[in-house]
């Protein structure tokens, strides 16, 4: 599972920071880039924040998906997919994606990593 994990987080760069002209809910994004994902998903189970947010999903996946929880981040991940919500987010690498397209990239990585490693 934890190659499964790396595979994820290497695959968007770096988890998504929040786009710096919207007003979103904290994404745990530094506890992410930091590598820690018990604080990262403390914050993000535990906050306020609608769950509809494809940011809030993106990383929430990004989060099980380091800790091994495979089916945990892939339901996030399908969340985020099948979002009402729809906006560029700003990547770590400073380019801008849409979000359910970062979504999707996601899902599949995590989808390919997971039949690879169950091989």
């Amino acid at each position: 599972m934890l190659m499964t994990a790396l595979i994820l987080a290497s695959a968007l760069a770096q988890p998504m920071a929040p786009q710096a002209d919207r007003s979103t809910p904290d994404v745990a994004y530094a506890e992410l880039a930091a590598g820690n994902s018990d604080a990262a998903l403390r914050k993000l189970e535990h906050a306020s924040a609608d769950r509809s947010d494809p940011a809030v999903l993106i990383n929430l996946g990004t989060a099980y998906a380091r800790q091994g929880s495979t089916d945990k981040a892939l339901a996030a991940l399908r969340a985020a997919v099948a979002s009402p919500e729809r906006y560029d987010l700003e990547l770590a690498d400073g380019s801008w994606m849409d979000s359910r397209e970062v979504a999707r990239i996601a899902l599949v990585k995590l989808q390919r990593a997971t039949a690879q490693a169950s091989r």
